[in-house]
């Protein structure tokens, strides 16, 4: 499918701690703890508005619609025939009760263009562990509302519902858990709103589509937990293969509303040329890595987020083992704003987001090894969204403009500005290593005709990109990373010569705790 490894700086961090201070957890197996409540603090306004979805989903009509083709639960294979009998924009109501397939394990449901998947309450289709995939196909406008879709078993990077990226679905009102792979792939124009995407064993969703990026997408109001129960990380390290949701290539997506939790690795990642992203009004909390990666991707406004007890599992994890990365809960690797490209901003724009009790906070990174046509590159086979022809990034060419640019992907034009930086390290468990605010590059080394050698890269992300903090707020014990991981800044040398940041911005070290 076309899945990129990640560079060794990509893995992030652990679990998260809360503006909300969730309290009383119970889990089930293959999912992680679920909060009970939302406390009170304003930050949990956000949370309520999606923290029922899977707890209290909305209940489908218990009447059939007019004209609506009514499937039999005690039929196996009853939605499958009647959908292949049936013309286009037929309306089809399942009723309460387990729906199955055939046993064969390619047996699935493939829609044609405009039908309509409407579950009574109760209607659950299940895959038994024998089925691969629910809903399949190329048909587009297909609409699944008010259903539980289970126990599919689809391939590594494949998924289940909407298996082929068809077109305009729209999925509401649905439940979609304890299937392998990942449990909805994403088309053009998909809606997904007000839906439980829980305990999948790679992905909630991965809006991936070969050979053509998806445009349009939107995610709202949903509930994303538990996901990567597989725990894909562990059995292809650096896979970068995993998260509550993965998106690859996407031209245009809002991302509001949702409640991202408890997700083994991260929560939403950005991963190869997406572009265009509003990432808004979202609680994401407590996954194990980072709540978000925006990863060799372009212009994105990331806003008004509760950001809360993420990264603790992932970051600890290497702090344990010495390793100095700044390892953080918001990480942007190689991305940044491009006017050239078409978007609704031409930066990269983080503002308004409360993020308390992660372990750290925002990293901008860039490997300056990793260009279009080098060995290095993770996103193997890709180049950036300025370069089309990816054998043009050679020597001598890109040692000179437009190419030394445009080459490369960019950390540059990221403006982090009216945040609420909050930080108790009793809360965090932790002493090192967990307190860090970073912009930084490795050193530039390899191949040996690379003409980002040495510090250039390091020199450019940290000075002449333009990125930026500014008028944030900061509770607690925060350091500082700049340039390279060795140099570790305070408050006074982070904002001093020759770094100049976070003008305007409060530093409060005793009060995070």
């Amino acid at each position: 499918m076309g899945i990129k490894r990640r560079h060794w700086a990509l893995a992030a961090a652990p679990l998260a701690l809360a503006l909300l201070t969730a309290t009383g957890c119970e889990s089930t197996p293959g999912t992680k703890a679920e909060p009970k409540a939302a406390p009170p603090t304003s930050a949990t306004s956000a949370a309520r508005s999606v923290a029922r979805v899977c707890a209290e989903p909305a209940a489908g009509s218990a009447k059939a619609p007019a004209g609506a083709v009514t499937v039999d639960p005690a039929v196996v294979g009853d939605l499958a025939a009647k959908t292949k009998s049936s013309p286009p924009n037929t309306t089809f109501w399942l009723r309460p009760g387990k729906h199955r397939l055939a046993p064969d394990r390619y047996a699935q449901v493939i829609p044609k263009e405009g039908n309509r998947y409407l579950g009574a309450p109760g209607a659950v289709l299940d895959g038994r562990k024998k089925n691969q995939y629910a809903f399949s196909g190329n048909a587009r406008n297909v609409t699944i509302r008010h259903l539980t879709v289970q126990g599919f078993v689809a391939p590594h990077n494949e998924g289940v519902v909407n298996h082929d990226s068809a077109d305009g679905w729209v999925i509401e009102h649905a439940t979609i858990q304890n299937n392998s792979g990942a449990g909805l792939m994403a088309g053009a124009r998909q809606q997904v709103r007000a839906s439980c995407l829980r305990a999948n064993g790679q992905y909630g969703m991965n809006a991936y589509k070969a050979g053509d990026p998806i445009r349009g997408l939107v995610v709202e109001g949903n509930e994303i937990v538990g996901n990567n129960t597989s725990d894909w990380e562990r059995r292809r390290p650096g896979c970068g293969c995993t998260g509550g949701v993965k998106f690859w290539a996407v031209n245009g997506a809002d991302v509001r509303g949702n409640w991202v939790h408890d997700n083994r690795g991260t929560g939403l990642w950005a991963d190869t040329n997406n572009n265009d992203f509003r990432i808004e009004n979202n609680v994401l909390e407590a996954n194990d890595g980072a709540a978000l990666i925006y990863e060799a991707s372009y212009n994105a406004v990331i806003r008004k987020n509760s950001i809360l007890r993420n990264n603790w599992v992932e970051g600890r994890r290497y702090a344990d083992r010495g390793d100095s990365f700044p390892f953080a809960t918001i990480y942007l690797s190689e991305s940044g704003g491009e006017p050239r490209i078409r978007a609704r901003t031409d930066k990269i724009e983080i503002y308004g987001n409360v993020l308390e009790n992660n372990w750290s906070g925002i990293t901008l990174w860039e490997n300056a090894d990793r260009f279009c046509n080098s060995p290095a590159n993770t996103s193997s086979g890709d180049c950036t969204l300025l370069v089309k022809n990816t054998d043009r990034c050679a020597r001598p060419a890109i040692a000179t403009a437009p190419l030394y640019a445009d080459c490369r992907w960019k950390t540059q034009r990221v403006d982090i500005h009216g945040n609420r930086f909050v930080l108790d390290t009793s809360v965090v468990d932790c002493t090192v290593k967990c307190d860090r605010m970073a912009v930084l590059a490795n050193y530039g080394t390899y191949p040996d005709w690379s003409p980002y050698q040495g510090e250039r890269v390091a020199d450019a992300i940290t000075r002449e990109q333009h990125n930026r903090w500014h008028d944030n707020v900061y509770l607690g014990p925060w350091k500082f990373v700049a340039h390279d991981p060795s140099r570790i800044l305070d408050s006074g040398q982070w904002q001093g010569t020759p770094y100049q940041q976070d003008a305007g911005s409060t530093f409060r070290a005793r009060d995070g705790g």
